[in-house]
């Protein structure tokens, strides 16, 4: 079957590749000069599966009037506000009460656990080397924190997985480098979780889905799909003055953010929209004032990973506001969160040079889990919607789908990720 997946990014890539390994002759469509290059480009990197939860959660809408006047706020709102921002809101509003919430999380830790390990047996069978360590520690600062995360310790029971609560002095055996000034009760350490950089595998993996017979095809905008041929795409090449016409049996929609206006003429109303994360990354200044691996500070929701030779600092959820516009106050959390924890751990004296900021589109639904499988139009598939945990996520969809696209009943239950949700 002749397939064309829309997008690029780390979902793009593993569809491209899962369905290259079924034997479909694959042409991926990328507006960017090369793969992983938005939301994919500087993300955080943890895999850590019994952590991917819905960001509509009970108590979370009082959470987020709570941040609205705070100088370090893990979560803001920003405007301007689009009507569809609006729209998303109030449909993560209705999300957030707890049976809502509830299946929600049984669906994405489901698809991050099987994700997980779909993810192993691409980096083992290929013995893909890239910036990766094992482990992931979340920090507690005091006795609020502690209490605040009994309930995602109980998740973590019921799903069997491994980990410790730890004191202090438990914590800095296991990371040596936390700062003797940083106050702290303790944390809870889950030795099998990861860290990887999310851009450098998808760079692997798009060289062997390449050996596979995949078509990469950059610097190519696709216009929204046709209701009459949705499988034939509108191609417009970087300075084309007229689109080429592509067609094909079948269509992955991995867009991102872009995704909801593909769709749109389908008629398809998908509740898809960005919210913006952030990420710094600097050089080394001394290994060993730097983590070994990966950690996430429970009260500001950033996580502080090492990536070789490098530090990254990753966190915030913006709604609104300018996607070409960093806000300050979102990066300087990011710098406070890695002064408090690993003062000497990064050279961040060059900041125009030596740190890269970063701000990125999540593609997020307003319930959580992503959307997978057939759309309801014939030829027209979907993969789309990860919102922050799409690393974690994208090897597990992409074979998902995969499967559902060869009529194979996926070796995950995907009851809840489909098209039919959109309707409840």
């Amino acid at each position: 079957m002749r397939v064309a997946v829309i997008g690029a990014g780390i979902v793009g890539v593993t569809t491209a590749f899962e369905l290259a390994v079924d034997g479909h002759e694959v042409t991926v469509f990328e507006r960017r000069a090369a793969v992983a290059e938005e939301a994919s480009f500087a993300n955080a990197g943890v895999v850590a599966p019994g952590y991917v939860t819905p960001w509509a959660s009970p108590g979370m809408p009082g959470k987020v009037a709570g941040y609205l006047l705070r100088q370090h706020a893990p979560v803001r709102v920003t405007l301007p506000l689009s009507r569809a921002h609006l729209a998303w809101m109030w449909r993560w509003f209705r999300a957030c009460d707890p049976a809502t919430y509830t299946a929600n999380r049984a669906r994405m830790q489901r698809l991050a656990f099987y994700s997980r390990t779909r993810l192993a047996e691409i980096r083992e069978h290929f013995q893909f080397e890239y910036d990766h360590s094992a482990g992931y520690m979340v920090l507690l600062r005091g006795e609020k924190d502690r209490k605040l995360v009994q309930p995602s310790l109980q998740v973590l029971r019921d799903a069997g997985v491994a980990f410790r609560e730890l004191g202090a002095d438990e914590a800095r055996q296991v990371e040596p480098a936390l700062s003797p000034d940083a106050k702290f009760v303790g944390a809870v350490h889950l030795p099998a979780d990861e860290v990887g950089n999310c851009r450098q595998f998808a760079l692997l993996l798009k060289n062997e889905a390449q050996r596979a017979g995949v078509k990469f095809e950059f610097n190519q905008a696709v216009d929204a799909l046709d209701a009459a041929q949705p499988a034939a795409l509108r191609v417009w090449a970087l300075g084309a003055t007229a689109p080429q016409q592509r067609v094909f049996d079948s269509v992955v929609v991995c867009g991102g953010v872009d995704s909801a206006a593909l769709l749109r003429p389908l008629g398809l109303r998908v509740p898809i929209v960005p919210v913006y994360g952030y990420s710094i990354s600097a050089p080394l200044r001394e290994p060993l004032n730097a983590p070994i691996s990966a950690l996430m500070d429970e009260r500001y929701k950033v996580a502080i990973v090492r990536l070789g030779n490098r530090v990254r600092v990753a966190g915030s959820a913006e709604i609104g506001g300018d996607p070409d516009r960093k806000r300050r106050a979102s990066i300087e959390t990011l710098y406070k969160v890695l002064h408090d924890w690993f003062p000497g751990a990064a050279q961040l004296a060059n900041t125009g040079a030596g740190v890269q900021e970063w701000k990125g589109a999540r593609p997020m639904m307003p319930d959580g889990p992503p959307l997978l499988g057939a759309s309801g139009i014939p030829g027209v598939w979907l993969n789309l919607g990860h919102g922050s945990s799409g690393w974690a996520l994208a090897c597990g969809s992409a074979r998902a789908v995969a499967d559902l696209m060869a009529g194979r009943p996926p070796q995950v239950d995907v009851e809840g990720l489909g098209v039919e949700r959109l309707r409840l």
